[in-house]
């Protein structure tokens, strides 16, 4: 076992230094949540406990009314249309049932919306996004808020939909909380098929028919996606930051070991509640460490871009101030150990059955570059999460031993890694800053120099890679797509046509202050542009015909002409407010930027 890499311990330091007030301030608020007369359910009124037990069995009314054993709150995402959340219909049957078995109780604490960015690429919707993470924030501070639980259990998967759990977990930072997964669906159609047949339907190739036989055959059943974007990459950071149970992340939906982890976690939830000699509350179990880890496992597996956006606000949550440079000086010590579509051609099943995250995390803590002194919800510390379970006459057995890799196409070590640094780079210059993952982008495209053309929405990119005007060296730019703006839909519709432009033998890339989907793919595409057009960005300036360099390589973005007494240019106002767009005004209009979260500004509050 290696000692911790000095940069990581230097990066680490200067997080803590920089988020110190703020910080404090957090555990305060846990201390005077822990101390007040409110956090038990002793000193709530008959007339109010009425309510709590209403609906409960005599044995749970017992049990909650004497206030004698754990009641744990289960906050779930479950919708019945969203293939990863199917599968969590009946996860609190289960749990209420493991929580009796153990002497304890379990009660529905609320629901939160999830939605699919699958679904809604291209879409209304999309602008709706991103704000969801918030609003599920939101909604899980309202689930817990009643005051009668003394741990909790939140059931989530996708995009907005874990860091939406754990922003609203954080606000009731003196409660032990455990995150229970779903798992992915059963390996389709290779993704890399996939990807082909939607290359060829924005050709003009193939019939919708044949798109849609593909895209159904590649999402077929329940569970997540099996590609490596932010769904799974949720997984794997609940993971790393010790709030599943160690090799939770990946196991099918509906197996026996999925459920025997669904025991095993309410037990735990049990054994770490408030009524415990083993108190975990999240708000102190969570702290830089193991932020820190979490970019280090993003980067390590090239893990989704969204989460540039997602660690800040979380990290904002519990009193930490996460920045980009952050990212960006873990990036140089960190090799990328993973290849997952569309980083390869893996699939998540292929990534699990190869070592998985027991290989991750072993790997980069035998390497000093994971801090296992995190805290986390199992075992002592983050050494414990190379362990993973089998089963054994319906009971959980426990493997303490790291995997090996059993593929190094997929998984490989530090010391012979895919790439020697990380899967996102940070780009800045005159344009401002902005993301760019590069795991799945070939180095001949690294780096990029080309005229600009300019649009203000992907419809118009769309009608001109159709009259075949983009058909040449291009920079893509496109502006007022920012939290502010419209709520910073993904782009991801872009990909196959920019994609068939690069399969031509074009230099071509994207620039936007918007976002590509966590499944960015082989065309270099430099994201989450900040400042963004609306807030004065320099993107705003950009005119047709401005030559462009992106360098990936030494992590630069620069407009080679002189703009800077060139007015900046405004989009018309969105007036398109229908399908829901019109009850995220105040989101949008108070949203940070993208290197703070793009959403509630959490850390002054």
């Amino acid at each position: 076992m290696s000692k911790l890499h000095t940069k990581i311990i230097e990066i680490t330091d200067r997080i803590i230094d920089r988020s110190k007030s703020y910080r404090k301030s957090y555990l305060n608020n846990i201390t005077a949540m822990e101390d007040d007369n409110d956090n038990d359910r002793s000193s709530i009124a008959c007339s109010n406990m009425a309510h709590v037990v209403a609906a409960s069995s005599a044995l749970e009314k017992n049990s909650i009314l004497t206030n004698t054993q754990p009641n744990i709150g289960i906050v779930s995402a479950y919708n019945d249309m969203l293939s990863a959340h199917k599968p969590l219909e009946n996860f609190p049957k289960i749990i209420k049932a493991a929580a009796n078995q153990f002497g304890a109780t379990a009660q529905m604490a609320g629901g939160v919306p999830a939605m699919c960015d699958g679904i809604t690429q291209g879409r209304p919707a999309m602008e709706l996004s991103l704000m969801s993470r918030d609003v599920i924030a939101m909604s899980t501070a309202v689930s817990l808020s009643h005051g009668v639980y003394d741990a909790a259990l939140c059931l989530g998967v996708c995009d907005k939909i874990v860091p939406g759990l754990f922003i609203g977990a954080l606000s009731f930072g003196h409660l032990p909380i455990i995150f229970i997964p779903a798992g992915p669906m059963s390996s389709g159609i290779p993704n890399e098929e996939k990807a082909r047949v939607r290359k060829a339907f924005a050709k003009g190739e193939v019939s919708r028919a044949e798109l849609l036989k593909a895209e159904t055959s590649a999402y077929h059943g329940e569970g997540t996606c099996t590609f490596y974007g932010t769904a799974n990459s949720n997984q794997m950071l609940m993971e790393i930051m010790g709030l599943h149970l160690p090799g939770a992340a990946f196991i099918h939906p509906h197996s026996d070991l999925r459920h025997a982890y669904n025991i095993a976690a309410t037990q735990q939830a049990i054994s770490i509640s408030r009524k415990s000699n083993d108190v975990r509350p999240i708000g102190k179990t969570i702290d830089e460490r193991s932020f820190v880890n979490a970019v280090i496992g993003l980067l390590a597996t090239g893990g989704s871009t969204n989460h540039t956006l997602h660690l800040p606000a979380m990290a904002a949550a519990a009193g930490i101030k996460l920045l980009w440079e952050d990212f960006e000086d873990l990036s140089e010590v960190t090799p990328l150990l993973a290849k997952v579509y569309p980083n390869g051609s893996a699939d998540i099943n292929q990534f699990h059955a190869a070592g998985g995250m027991s290989f991750i995390i072993g790997e980069l803590l035998d390497e000093g570059l994971l801090d296992g002194s995190a805290k986390t919800i199992w075992g002592e510390n983050l050494f414990d999460y190379i362990s993973e379970a089998t089963l054994k006459d319906a009971k959980l057995i426990w493997n303490k031993e790291k995997s090996k890799s059993y593929d190094d196409n997929i998984l490989r070590t530090v010391k012979d890694p895919h790439q020697k640094n990380g899967g996102l780079k940070i780009l800045k210059g005159n344009l401002g800053k902005g993301v760019i993952k590069i795991s799945a982008v070939k180095p001949e495209h690294y780096n990029i120099t080309a005229p600009a053309m300019v649009f203000d929405n992907q419809e118009d990119v769309k009608i001109a890679y159709n009259k075949g005007i983009l058909n040449r060296d291009v920079i893509v730019v496109v502006k007022f797509q920012g939290p502010k703006a419209n709520g910073m839909p993904e782009l991801h519709a872009l990909t196959p046509i920019l994609s068939n432009i690069q399969d031509m033998g074009f230099k071509v890339a994207l620039i936007t202050d918007g976002r590509m989907s966590g499944a960015s793919g082989k065309v270099p595409s430099a994201i989450h542009i900040t400042p963004e057009a609306i807030d004065g960005g320099i993107i705003a300036k950009i005119q047709d015909g401005d030559e462009i360099e992106i360098d990936a390589s030494n992590g630069k973005i620069n407009v080679n002409e002189n703009i800077s007494k060139r007015k900046i240019t405004t989009s018309e106002k969105n007036t398109n407010l229908n399908f829901g767009r019109n009850l995220f005004s105040l989101l949008r209009s108070n949203a940070t930027g993208a290197e703070n979260g793009a959403g509630l500004n959490l850390i002054n509050n």
